[in-house]
């Protein structure tokens, strides 16, 4: 009897410590509950380029309880969907949250275009999480880049021959170039080029800018080209933001008007002149031409007939000395 009496009192042993153990684990769960929340999240961007999209991620934290006690700090982490692995992690510190108060948070971040991401937000305060978020972002490779947010559209262009000498033609090439954005355009670079139809070559190639153009307004740039005479070219016009290329365009110059210009037919073979397109760089130094010295010249007229006259005058004196 005493053994089991020991058996029983060993087994509520048991039971009272597991039913101690698990009441402070729920009630330690309830001492840490957190009053904070990510309410919500919300996705920008802030630029798509052809490969990465840079991204503002803005958290919303709310505060349903009292005063928070420590800086709290925000962690956010992005994952490939496809992989898995962590592809960055941004932390942002956040400061103290009042009650009742609700707190926006932004953070920026790169990902490239040709994957799927898991974005995970978590809260922390004082080292201790207290609130977390997940979303998704999908299909970035859907997105426009910025080239076609620049507004500007290369509308025509138009052709004046200003000059014609020694086999060249100076051309005056008028580009319309016309804003069809909602604001005003910055100022980009723009590289127009004369490149001939059969042999590809560059003839000639001329930087200018675009100004700041309004919205739903036209303007005109003119750049001159000189190229070789009796050829036909295809005017080529690209507009770079710093060292983003965001617009093309091109026309067609024909010198050479009994040849049918067209992409889809065949055309016949024709000789291409290349020293045509040689073009000379205006600042290249000139080689000096060293003059020699008056009294460096190499041996003249002169001299030769003094070497004649001592030779002959020798053969005379030898002569006499015979007879």
């Amino acid at each position: 009897m005493k053994k089991r009496d020991r058996e029983i009192r060993l087994i509520l042993i048991l039971f009272i410590t597991a039913s101690v153990a698990a009441s402070s684990g729920c009630l330690k769960d309830f001492e840490e509950s957190s009053n904070y929340g990510i309410t919500d999240i919300e996705i920008s961007a802030n630029s798509i380029k052809s490969s990465y999209a840079e991204l503002n991620v803005t958290a919303y934290i709310d505060n349903r309880g009292g005063d928070s006690k420590e800086n709290t700090t925000l962690l956010l982490k992005a994952f490939s969907e496809q992989t898995g692995l962590l592809e960055l992690s941004r932390e942002t510190q956040v400061g103290v949250i009042q009650k009742g108060s609700t707190k926006a948070v932004s953070q920026s971040l790169v990902l490239p275009k040709d994957g799927s991401y898991r974005l995970v937000l978590v809260l922390y305060e004082g080292g201790q999480k207290k609130a977390d978020s997940r979303i998704t972002i999908r299909n970035l490779s859907g997105m426009p880049t910025d080239l076609q947010d620049v507004g500007i559209q290369i509308s025509s262009m138009d052709f004046m021959v200003k000059n014609v000498t020694a086999g060249k033609v100076i051309i005056e090439n008028d580009i319309y170039l016309k804003n069809e954005g909602t604001r005003t355009t910055n100022d980009y670079r723009v590289l127009v080029k004369a490149r001939e139809i059969d042999a590809r070559l560059i003839a000639d190639k001329e930087w200018t800018s675009t100004g700041r153009i309004e919205p739903e307004a036209t303007a005109i740039r003119a750049v001159s080209l000189t190229v070789p005479d009796g050829y036909n070219y295809v005017v080529e016009v690209s507009v770079w933001n710093g060292d983003t290329l965001v617009k093309t365009g091109e026309d067609y110059v024909q010198l050479n008007p009994q040849k049918v210009i067209s992409k889809k037919q065949t055309v016949q073979t024709k000789t291409i002149q290349t020293s045509d397109f040689v073009i000379e760089d205006a600042y290249e130094d000139e080689m000096p031409v060293n003059e020699i010295p008056a009294e460096e010249e190499s041996p003249g007229f002169g001299s030769v007939m003094a070497i004649v006259a001592i030779l002959s005058a020798l053969i005379i004196i030898r002569r006499g000395k015979h007879e």
